[in-house]
């Protein structure tokens, strides 16, 4: 798992060291300072390096709470496989801190693995409101946003100015463009993250939601998806690779894969999280300089993307709750935020620095990122969110590879979700 990818693949995983006992049914914070010690943060691939710096600065002020940085396994699913373990040996788990996907928060809260969180102890307010969502469960705060994330179209605006022509702001704007412009130039017309992984499950729910489709309701208790929307977005995915302008090689692309299929010049467009613009915008890039980026379109105007991320949630053992809800407030506090953007090119929680016209000047796409995580939706919401996942996968890449119509797919897919949810 690379720490600079979302969805599954943009995760913090924070590890504090227990040292002391709090009754694990308290609130994350409400202890006293003898609930204070040294903490060890572990991530997995983080990319940029950012973060030992980072907390370099929290070291020089907390010594008695000093953070020892350790990395957890490159892949989102083995990550996920070794803290669910560690987890489920209850109060022999090494782990008091968690910075886990968005989408885990809901399993991890039904499960007891994680602890409720006093609100005012966090900035929530000063958040992007969209956010604060996905670390809720059952009306409960569990986690605090850390990294936000959404989905944005990537596109070569120097063969658009060629053209004369705008981005895309709809369906059929995307595919005409993407049909008959980009073989004039050599190019692929469009690509997202379509193995069946992660990546398609946040793929296939964006052209669900963009649709007006929703896939569960009721935090997982009902399942929505057969609908007319949810048939109109995977016919969507489907209509492309039959018609070829979304390439068959797509169909193996995670991020990364994708990533540099835009940045060698080979696509015209591109779904991707926004590091990929700042990658794809670095010297020696081949587009370098050539590259816009826009909301995902829909059917009739701009779409919905999916809020990826990672969130910081107290494990219901954690013995040192009061140091985990200092690190948590550090970690959110604007001025590490900013680092988080300048330093690790993550997409920050805090609303105002998306309107700060230096980061604007550095990283031309935040407008454009606000715009999408403002309008963007939280993947479907399950106690039994990794079986939910598996199974768009598997019934989503089979409709892509002309197995299943998309009608058909969409059926399938009701009842599988409804044998996950027992409903």
């Amino acid at each position: 798992m690379r720490w600079i990818r979302a969805a599954g693949r943009g995760l913090l995983v924070l590890v504090v060291v227990m040292t002391g006992y709090v009754a694990s049914g308290a609130q994350a914070g409400e202890g006293s300072p003898d609930d204070r010690g040294p903490l060890t943060l572990a991530t997995a691939g983080d990319l940029t390096g950012y973060l030992g710096p980072l907390l370099e600065g929290w070291n020089r002020t907390h010594p008695g709470e000093k953070v020892t940085l350790v990395e957890l396994p490159d892949s989102a699913d083995e990550t996920h496989a070794q803290m669910v373990t560690d987890l489920r040996g209850g109060d022999r788990s090494r782990f008091d801190v968690l910075n886990i996907d968005v989408n885990w928060t809901s399993e991890f809260a039904a499960a007891g693995w994680i602890r409720p969180l006093p609100r005012d102890r966090f900035p929530l307010r000063t958040f992007l409101p969209p956010v604060v969502d996905t670390a809720t469960y059952g009306g409960q705060l569990y986690a605090v946003p850390y990294v936000t994330n959404a989905g944005l179209l990537l596109y070569r605006k120097d063969v658009l100015a060629e053209e004369g022509v705008p981005p895309p702001r709809t369906w059929a704007e995307l595919e005409r463009q993407a049909r008959t412009i980009a073989p004039k130039y050599g190019l692929d017309g469009y690509a997202g993250q379509f193995l069946p992984y992660e990546g398609l499950t946040v793929n296939a729910a964006e052209a669900v939601y963009s649709a007006g489709g929703t896939i569960l309701g009721d935090e997982g208790e009902r399942v929505t998806v057969d609908s007319a929307a949810a048939r109109e977005g995977i016919g969507f995915l489907t209509r492309g690779v039959r018609e070829g302008w979304i390439p068959k090689e797509a169909l193996t692309y995670k991020e990364e894969e994708s990533k540099q299929a835009f940045q060698d010049g080979r696509l015209l467009f591109l779904r991707n999280w926004p590091y990929a613009y700042v990658v794809a915008s670095a010297p020696g890039s081949e587009v370098a300089g050539k590259i816009g980026a826009v909301p995902l379109p829909g059917p009739d105007g701009p779409g919905t993307s999916v809020l990826g991320g990672s969130n910081l949630a107290v494990t219901t053992h954690a013995r040192h709750p009061d140091s985990a809800a200092r690190l948590i407030a550090y970690l959110t506090s604007e001025r590490v935020q900013r680092q988080v953007l300048t330093r690790g090119a993550l997409p920050p929680v805090r609303a105002d620095l998306y309107e700060d016209p230096g980061l604007i000047r550095r990283f031309p796409y935040l407008p454009t990122l606000r715009e999408s995580v403002l309008s963007a939706a939280p993947r479907p919401k399950s106690p039994r969110y990794d079986q939910v996942s598996l199974a768009v996968q598997a019934v989503v890449h089979d409709a892509m590879t002309g197995q299943q119509t998309p009608g058909a797919a969409v059926r399938r897919l009701a009842r599988e979700l409804a044998a996950v949810s027992g409903s």
